[in-house]
């Protein structure tokens, strides 16, 4: 049988965490505008500390106001008036501020925090490395969007609500001891005086109700991490189908897709169900906790009252005295369920964040061999010098290899599909999983092609000189390209924003791949299946094109089509043999092949 886990090793796991997320997300009060920060985090105590003054002021207003009602003054009871208006004016003042300067500190560490993330996430290639990885990092976009905003936001809120209650509690302490008197406890013969008693009935009251709370709210913790799981999945499953809602509309695959997230969407009531029952054991107890708390301190004040050894007035200011030293020393109860929430979200963004980390580990090399892709002034050609490629649990792809890419030259991959992509996305620094040396020369222009273009939703201009700024491209070079490539009927919409992913069929997206080619009139060209789509006639068309205006840039195509060959100098064919592919080299038009010298050997 397993044991409970020590408490002792639960502060040490729970200190641990708290590190862990510091270590993440702490340099937003330490690093860019520090001082502007610390200042409004100074500010944002002053302001909590002005809402802890209303409820004291409250508490002393309300023994004058009852001892008011109890002597039947009207004098006293105008005044009482005119003094909570006064109460209520500085409430709202200082309620506003509190909450302006509260969502300002919010919004900033959101958006430092997710600038982070972004930054470590889209860079050099991670976003799409990341997805060989294990790991608990599922669902980046749902960590990044909605996790980084719950573990920014949430961790405000409990540090501001802990902060109130500790000093609610150092401020209603002193005032319930005094207000207390001395109860007198006869046992035997002996007279035992306890001083200010109703601080301990409070202390035993709300340590009952706090235990009784953690214990049956644990299993809130679990329930909002599984739920949270759940949505993100579900979440991503949407995406998934507006991303590719043209294919699904071609293949008429809405059924599928339906029962999918249908099925995904079970996953969200079970989470839903296992919360709500969690959150119903916790509402049980709260619910008749808190009608509770509200008469508890009456009963055990009112016999003094009766007695006559305190005014109404005293008998109230006592109760609502009772009742915020117990609201204070309640904070686990009324933020177990915002803690849970917390927690999970930190966790999965903790889990993205350690994923990139050891992406960048094993990508630096360490302890095991990467491809090295340099772009260097010694380099005339495009070399590769021993390159292997394997997959990221070190299966081997493509065995060593050397050769060398002469400038002006126009080389086609053909051969194994698998290994035929991962070598362009080493050749694209995006696949650093093997060894060797890919040298490519310095201040040369490099354009890739991949099979399937990113179309951004931005206006055409900007999809034609994508990544660089759209502003870059006129009227005059836009057109051009866009007549050269056949897609002159999308010239009208050279500056209209549209989903252009979605807007534009297959084939016109292989088009604008070429009309960027234009655009950019690199040195260097990689292309990927970039003509699978169009019909023979187009698909000539396009590697003509490529032949006339860029006849100097160096090419290297991967593709298996015939009419590829015409195009092309040399032909590097990739056969697999023994599970892994070897490289050898035939001259397009030419029957006879020479195997690549494998310098492993």
């Amino acid at each position: 049988m397993i044991g409970r886990i020590p408490s002792r090793v639960k502060s040490k796991a729970m200190i641990g965490f708290a590190r862990r997320f510091l270590d993440l997300a702490g340099g937003y009060w330490s690093e860019k505008d520090r001082w502007g920060v610390r200042l409004l985090a100074v500010l944002l105590g002053i302001l909590t500390m002005g809402m802890v003054v209303v409820p004291i002021l409250l508490n002393l207003w309300s023994e004058r106001f009852f001892n008011a009602l109890e002597q039947r003054s009207m004098d006293q009871f105008m005044v009482m008036i005119a003094a909570v208006c006064g109460i209520i004016a500085f409430n709202i003042a200082n309620t506003l501020g509190h909450l302006w300067v509260k969502r300002q500190l919010q919004l900033g560490w959101r958006q430092w925090l997710t600038a982070k993330m972004l930054d470590g996430w889209l860079t050099r290639g991670r976003q799409h490395q990341i997805t060989y990885m294990d790991g608990d990092h599922d669902n980046p976009d749902g960590r990044i969007a909605e996790d980084i905003r719950i573990a920014t936001e949430s961790a405000i809120e409990l540090a501001l609500s802990f902060s109130y209650c500790v000093l609610l509690l150092i401020s209603f302490t002193s005032i319930l001891w005094t207000l207390s008197g001395t109860l007198e406890v006869s046992v035997g013969v002996t007279v035992i005086p306890v001083p200010g008693y109703l601080l301990y009935i409070a202390l035993a009251y709300a340590a009952l109700g706090t235990t009784i709370a953690l214990i049956m709210g644990q299993p809130l913790v679990k329930a909002a991490n599984r739920r949270q799981g759940y949505e993100a999945d579900f979440r991503f499953g949407l995406a998934e189908v507006r991303e590719n809602a043209q294919p699904i509309a071609l293949l008429h695959g809405e059924s599928g897709e339906r029962g999918r997230l249908t099925g995904l969407f079970a996953g969200v009531r079970q989470g839903w169900h296992i919360q709500t029952h969690a959150l119903a054991n916790m509402m049980m107890f709260s619910a008749s906790y808190s009608v509770l708390t509200t008469a508890f301190p009456i009963l055990v004040t009112a016999p003094r009252y009766i007695s006559g050894a305190i005014t109404l007035g005293v008998l109230m200011q006592t109760a609502q005295a009772f009742q915020q030293t117990v609201q204070a020393l309640s904070w686990p109860i009324d933020n177990l369920a915002r803690a849970a929430e917390w927690k999970a979200s930190v966790e999965r963004v903790l889990g993205l964040h350690d994923a990139l980390e050891q992406l960048d580990r094993e990508i630096g090399g360490e302890g095991t061999e990467r491809i090295l892709v340099e772009r260097t002034d010694d380099a005339h050609s495009l070399t590769f010098t021993g390159v292997s490629i394997t997959e990221p649990g070190g299966e081997l792809v493509l065995k060593p290899f050397s050769t060398e890419i002469l400038p002006g030259q126009r080389v086609l991959i053909t051969g194994d599909p698998p290994a035929a992509i991962r070598l362009f996305r080493a050749l694209a620094r995006v696949w650093p999983w093997g060894g060797g040396r890919i040298a490519l020369p310095a201040h040369t222009r490099v354009f890739f092609m991949p099979e399937r273009p990113y179309l951004p939703r931005a206006s055409l201009r900007a999809v034609l000189a994508y990544p660089v700024d759209g502003v870059t491209v006129s009227d005059v070079k836009a057109v051009a390209a866009l007549n050269r490539v056949g897609l002159n009927h999308l010239i009208p919409q050279l500056d209209e924003v549209a989903p252009w992913n979605e807007a534009l069929a297959v084939t016109e997206k292989q088009r604008l791949n070429f009309a960027r080619l234009l655009v950019r009139r690199p040195d260097w060209v990689f292309m990927e299946n970039t003509t699978d789509a169009l019909d023979p006639a187009s698909e000539e068309a396009m590697l003509r094109l490529l032949d006339e205006e860029l006849p100097h840039a160096t090419v290297m195509s991967i593709g298996d089509h015939e009419a590829l060959e015409r195009h092309h100098h040399r032909k590097l064919i990739l056969e697999r043999a023994n599970g892994a592919v070897r490289v050898v080299e035939g001259t397009c038009h030419r029957s006879g092949v020479t195997e690549f010298s494998d310098p492993a050997m």
